[in-house]
């Protein structure tokens, strides 16, 4: 990363602690981005050149485990099971939060407190997740050499992976420190690898159905 990229990471880092703290002290709605990028003192138009909209901020955690998602299961050997490189590619991101940084995991905290204070705000999460799997399954399907909207499989294939995810970023209970949520997320995962019937096959399932 060359130093303007730098500096363009660090204004964006910047925006996204600035917007994260007002959520939390003032609330989502009262907060607008033109007091964000005060905080920065960046004028709005510049925020506009890292982020789409407040919303787009409280997102920016989809996406960058998307990235890493997309980016590993496209890395994975092409004779691998699509279910094992969709596993490992939720590993990458697991992986990638062992190595956040004290700043990373406050962002983290942050973000979570958010969400269970303003519910609304679950529902955007949903639809950004819905996105992601959709990529997910349009990849699953080319690796299987199907077309991905005739194929309920690959789809099923990603619902599943990705819901090891969710468990172990939900349950049992949805607070505790990123390193909680990592185990769990860890746990979950053997959890599901394990629960997968012997000789049960995900790429050599019947593609005619």
């Amino acid at each position: 990363m060359g130093l303007r990229e730098r500096k363009k990471e660090k204004t964006r880092l910047a925006l996204l602690d600035a917007a994260l703290s007002l959520f939390l002290e003032q609330g989502y709605e009262s907060t607008t981005v033109e007091q964000i990028a005060g905080v920065v003192d960046v004028s709005p138009r510049t925020f506009f050149r890292y982020f789409t909209s407040k919303d787009h901020l409280v997102l920016w955690f989809h996406d960058h485990a998307e990235e890493i998602l997309l980016e590993t299961l496209e890395s994975r050997p092409p004779e691998e099971s699509p279910f094992t490189a969709m596993m490992h590619a939720i590993r990458a991101v697991i992986d990638d939060l062992e190595g956040a940084t004290p700043e990373e995991s406050d962002r983290f905290q942050k973000l979570r407190r958010l969400m269970d204070e303003h519910p609304h705000l679950v529902g955007q999460s949903v639809a950004r997740g819905a996105h992601t799997e959709r990529r997910l399954a349009e990849m699953v399907a080319a690796r299987r050499g199907t077309e991905p909207d005739a194929d309920q499989l690959s789809y099923l294939i990603v619902a599943f992976a990705m819901s090891t995810m969710r468990v172990g970023f939900e349950c049992p209970r949805r607070d505790g420190t990123l390193e909680e949520v990592m185990n769990r997320m860890s746990e979950t995962i053997d959890l599901a690898e394990r629960s997968l019937r012997p000789g049960w096959d995900l790429q050599s399932s019947s593609r005619a159905r």
